[in-house]
């Protein structure tokens, strides 16, 4: 069988060498192709099956002791954490990190990791952005080392380190239940990831086994894109309804933090009118004058398992067609005072 080169992509779609090069290399933007061109030149090298130079040498190579980290956000503190605990793994095993930050784009995060791929990187451990699959299942197709971290898609079953969301989501209500609370709020993304869709049912789960009546208006999924504005909306909701709520759960520490400046602004005091629990932490908590109560992720051993089973991955030479295994961390509840007792 005839391998597929750049000059027949370049054919396919009637488009120069020059332009296929750029699109495969990630630098589409940089030089300026149409998003239309971009488009072609990528359902191309699909159809085509296409397999870039880079990754084929490097299977044959010895390894060039380097792993690729793609994060969603380098301002999140999971991300800034979770980079450290696999930068320190990863230097046991003598590899060096390079990484980047998706900015949770697609087509940035698309860019990253065919960079990282033509870098010749001797495996990958990514934190996906919601509509990614394609890139995913390219990996798998290329025969690419990688592990998923923090976000994964059911439907496309591959090697995943996670936090075990349902559990920590369920956990955290039925603390605030034993605590006394009747009518608890969830503020959660609106959104398709998987792993916040598991924090909106463990919360619901946990009303249920408690024989908690759930009231449509306790659950309030908040735009990404007007956060702060659909946050504080949520928030005069469930404060001003006639059955107010009296503890709000936040799904992230984001969210949380965003919650607590309305409150503050609000004069809402926490937690004699309202208790507050937060699924993350973040160093803003210790400056809150009543720390709050959160779920702590275990970023160490998650970052420590991501590259394990990478390093597994890469020295038996198996890929995600082989291996399809799963990891769920447990969190910790950290019991602050912002929840009445």
């Amino acid at each position: 069988m005839k391998k597929v080169g750049l000059k027949d992509i370049a054919e396919h779609v009637g488009v120069s060498i020059a332009l296929v090069s750029y699109v495969l290399n990630g630098q589409a933007e940089q030089k300026q192709v149409s998003k239309d061109n971009a488009a072609k030149i990528k359902k191309a090298a699909e159809e085509l099956n296409y397999r870039p130079n880079q990754i084929a040498k490097s299977l044959k190579m010895l390894k060039t002791n380097t792993i690729g980290l793609v994060v969603a956000d380098i301002n999140y503190r999971f991300s800034t954490g979770i980079t450290r605990a696999i930068e320190a793994e990863a230097k046991k095993e003598n590899y060096t990190v390079l990484f980047g930050s998706s900015n949770e784009n697609d087509d940035t995060f698309e860019e990253l990791v065919n960079a990282l791929v033509n870098r010749q990187v001797d495996g990958l451990i990514l934190v996906p952005t919601e509509k990614s699959q394609q890139q995913i299942k390219m990996l798998q197709k290329w025969g690419v080392p990688f592990v998923l971290l923090d976000r994964y898609f059911p439907e496309v079953p591959v090697n995943h380190i996670a936090l075990n969301n349902y559990k920590a989501a369920y956990d955290g209500t039925t603390h605030l239940i034993k605590q006394g609370h009747q009518h608890i709020a969830f503020f959660n993304y609106q959104t398709s990831f998987y792993h916040l869709q598991q924090r909106n049912q463990g919360y619901l789960d946990a009303l249920k086994d408690h024989d908690l009546g759930f009231k449509k208006h306790w659950l309030q999924e908040v735009d990404s894109a007007d956060r702060v504005q659909d946050i504080q909306h949520g928030l005069d909701i469930i404060l001003n309804h006639t059955e107010p709520c009296d503890a709000a759960f936040f799904a992230t520490d984001t969210l949380t933090i965003n919650g607590l400046k309305y409150l503050n602004k609000l004069g809402v005091q926490v937690p004699s009118q309202l208790s507050v629990m937060s699924f993350d932490e973040s160093e803003a908590f210790d400056l809150f004058y009543s720390p709050i109560t959160h779920l702590r992720q275990p970023l160490e051993a998650m970052g420590q398992a991501a590259v394990n089973k990478l390093m597994e991955q890469i020295d038996h030479h198996k890929t995600n067609i082989e291996v399809k295994d799963a990891t769920h961390c447990i969190s910790e509840l950290v019991v602050g005072r912002s929840c009445r007792e």
